[in-house]
């Protein structure tokens, strides 16, 4: 559950309250399903995971890429 007035999650926080790992995370940032911001590591607004998660029923995330990619060459990208 996303807390209340947290303003950023980290990658690994997000993967958290998605319950999904952070290679999917970064995959749905890369693909402009979940906004994120670069402040030194890649945060997301607690108010855009609000969103996914309610654009995104139960079920809907784990059928997404559980794709594999750099995510070094993905954080480059980010930068």
């Amino acid at each position: 559950m996303v807390e209340p007035y947290k303003p950023l999650y980290t990658v690994k926080e997000a993967s958290k309250v998605l319950k999904v790992n952070t290679d999917s995370v970064y995959d749905l940032v890369r693909k402009g399903q979940l906004p994120a911001l670069r402040l030194g590591a890649m945060k997301i607004r607690g108010t855009d995971l609000e969103r996914f998660i309610e654009k995104y029923p139960t079920g809907e995330v784990g059928e997404m890429d559980q794709g594999t990619d750099n995510i070094f060459e993905e954080e480059q990208n980010y930068g």
